[in-house]
């Protein structure tokens, strides 16, 4: 297009052709050029050597004070296994669920898990750490090691694992917590018992998860 003889007549120009033109000097600016478009949903994509692309997923966020004291006044009430076989004591009010063979009480990030399972021989702390551990570690997403010991409790001496993990998601906050978890395993009789106590890491609940621990007891 002739740019110049159209800018020689300003006064045949109407707003249609200042339009027009306006649009074509955009189009010829550009060249053609197109943008680069960022990926629906906020994600961005990372380029490997190789030209390549690939999503890194984002991790949930992280509670940084979800408060897992349980109070000093806290009731608790006996649950007794279904067959008869133990008792243990857990906090009164907290909400009861089932996950698989495992009954589960909680109360916002805290937890207690109680399983029962045929076992030919008592629970060592070398089986722990061959056995269990790496089974443990699987399944927890957030895991980091603790320790592994033994403890003596009323109904007698149990195996203890210590670690940490993220809790479960939290469907309202969106968000986890890392937690401090304890397992006991009690044994008597091809039979043993787990009870899995978690809490925000650096809640103060010594005194109830002992109160917890203590109270297990072998009715037959």
């Amino acid at each position: 297009m002739n740019w110049s003889v159209l800018m020689r007549a300003p006064h045949r120009m109407t707003l249609w052709t200042v339009t027009v033109v306006t649009v074509l000097i955009g189009v010829s600016a550009c060249g053609g050029k197109s943008k680069s478009s960022t990926p629906s949903g906020g994600a961005t994509n990372a380029s490997t050597p190789n030209g390549s692309a690939t999503n890194t997923p984002v991790p949930h966020a992280v509670e940084s004070n979800p408060g897992g004291d349980i109070p000093d006044n806290q009731a608790f009430v006996a649950f007794a296994d279904p067959a008869g076989r133990f008792t243990v004591t857990v906090p009164e009010g907290w909400a009861r669920g089932a996950t698989g063979t495992a009954t589960v009480f909680t109360d916002k990030y805290n937890s207690i898990r109680i399983e029962s399972q045929l076992a030919a021989t008592a629970p060592t702390t070398d089986s722990a750490r061959t056995d269990e551990l790496p089974a443990i570690q699987t399944g927890a997403p957030g895991f980091a090691t603790g320790k592994i010991s033994t403890v003596d409790r009323k109904a007698g001496q149990a195996v203890l694992i210590t670690y940490q993990a993220s809790s479960p998601l939290n469907t309202v906050t969106g968000k986890v917590a890392t937690e401090a978890v304890e397992r006991y395993e009690f044994w008597r009789a091809g039979r043993e018992v787990v009870v899995t106590l978690s809490a925000p890491v650096d809640s103060d609940n010594v005194d109830p998860w002992r109160k917890v621990t203590d109270s297990f007891t072998w009715t037959r």
